[in-house]
């Protein structure tokens, strides 16, 4: 395999794991904060925890895969 492209799917990989920490660590605190809230709303009540939590692991994975291929599409179109 080329090395660049090695490269590219390290970078991928890792900042997708960083986007599914991080989507999972922001998912669980909207939600606990919600449930904190003084008048907690209906929707909050009825919300499982589980999904909100893969939710939000999964739109963090889009974004950190999503930044990964910007910022390395940027980087390819400057050494050109």
């Amino acid at each position: 395999m080329d090395r660049k492209l090695t490269r590219l799917l390290i970078f991928v990989a890792s900042c997708s794991v960083v986007g599914i920490l991080l989507g999972a660590t922001s998912s669980r605190a909207e939600l606990n904060s919600c449930l904190e809230a003084p008048t907690p709303t209906s929707e909050c009540l009825i919300q499982d925890p589980t999904i909100k939590t893969i939710e939000g692991m999964s739109m963090g994975l889009l974004a950190g895969a999503g930044a990964a291929f910007g910022a390395t599409w940027q980087i390819w179109q400057n050494d050109k």
